[in-house]
């Protein structure tokens, strides 16, 4: 519109823009979030930054601490050795706190939006304290 008073806003703007050069676009999908080619990269490298840093976390934590089913296992040992000592610690409370950074870890990478994602059930992580709590729920039953 080039009516007098009539002031482009920043859509408009990108449109004619897209227009001139014969960019495509899918109308009806917002252009207010696109991100230039430079950000896209910037962000892409803060990404591989941030996945490189989390690979490094666990390096020097023995595999023991650090994989999720072998902490479970310990607190089943636990359990299964010393009960009363493992109620009075009350380590169902305990448990989320303590598998949460390491679950955070491997959820930095996931994307649920991407069309091929792993659905949490199928996680590793998600199996092993499932197996647990299933586990736990059969020597409660007993």
């Amino acid at each position: 519109d080039n009516s007098p008073g009539f002031i482009p806003n920043c859509r408009t703007c990108r449109r004619q823009a897209r227009e001139q050069s014969g960019e495509d676009h899918h109308e009806g999908l917002s252009s207010d979030e696109e991100l230039t080619p430079t950000e896209v990269d910037e962000f892409q490298k803060s990404k591989d930054n941030v996945l490189e840093d989390s690979r490094k976390i666990f390096e020097d934590v023995h595999t023991d601490f650090c994989d999720i089913r072998k902490i479970l296992l310990k607190f089943q040992e636990w359990k299964e050795r010393f009960p009363d000592s493992y109620c009075d610690a009350y380590i169902s409370f305990c448990l989320p706190k303590l598998l949460n950074p390491l679950i955070r870890v491997q959820l930095i990478s996931w994307n649920p939006l991407e069309q091929k994602f792993t659905k949490l059930e199928e996680m590793p992580w998600f199996r092993a304290i499932e197996e647990f709590s299933d586990t736990e729920n059969v020597s409660e039953s007993k």
